[in-house]
């Protein structure tokens, strides 16, 4: 079994969804004793997340690549970014180490055309809906992004910064998601992406009439598929 290395603490909250999900399925594939070999390295979101308020990228970088190398030196076989708004940074933290980067954006879009789907709805941080770097990944696979509207996209941020990072899980702010949701349906979406690795903590496929694509399992189970392929 190789090892994954996990980038976490943006934020810790979904983190310890990546160790949960990641754990539970090799136990289920393997022995209910077993367990995944995996290092974690932990970021200070707060710093991180003021580094990104500033425009300061280049200091996020800075920080993911020591991370990375960390896990590296430490015997990891892969890396994962536990975030989707830090694939914004992807190919910088592919460049400062040796071993294969699971790129999350990826594993989505293969999920998406493996069940038909062109065009889909994505729902994130305002860093992730408002820039183009996941949006434009995404179309390199030919998939159709459609977004919030304006007003909606300042909703999804808030609500996954004020309350979701936080461990926060609110009522209102999940029927909120729900309508957005629900807008991008009716504008023709036929699946949404939960582009925040938080989301899943409020929403799932219960709440939405199209199918829904959790980001943060399906970067999971790519990091077990990795891990156990021969």
């Amino acid at each position: 079994m190789k090892i994954i290395g996990l980038i976490g603490g943006t934020s810790w909250e979904s983190s310890a969804m990546y160790y949960r999900v990641i754990n539970q399925t090799v136990r289920d594939r393997i022995h209910p004793l077993e367990n995944a070999k995996s290092l974690m390295f932990t970021l200070n979101f707060h710093e991180a997340e003021q580094h990104m308020r500033a425009g300061n990228w280049d200091a996020v970088g800075e920080m993911l690549v020591d991370a990375a190398k960390r896990l590296e030196a430490g015997g990891a076989d892969c890396v994962l970014l536990c975030s989707n708004t830090m694939h914004k940074l992807s190919n910088v933290v592919e460049n400062g180490v040796k071993i294969p980067v699971l790129n999350v954006i990826d594993e989505t879009a293969r999920e998406i055309k493996a069940r038909g789907i062109k065009r889909v709805g994505l729902l994130g941080t305002g860093f992730t809906m408002n820039q183009t770097f996941y949006k434009d990944r995404l179309e390199t696979h030919n998939l159709e992004v459609m977004l919030p509207e304006q007003p909606d996209r300042d909703v999804v941020d808030r609500i996954i910064f004020s309350e979701l990072v936080q461990g926060k899980i609110l009522e209102p702010s999940k029927l909120e998601y729900i309508r957005i949701m629900q807008d991008l349906v009716d504008r023709g979406c036929e699946g949404i992406i939960l582009g925040c690795t938080e989301i899943m903590l409020l929403v799932n496929q219960t709440d939405s009439s199209v199918p829904v694509f959790d980001t943060t399992t399906i970067h999971a189970l790519a990091a077990v598929d990795f891990a156990l392929e021969v």
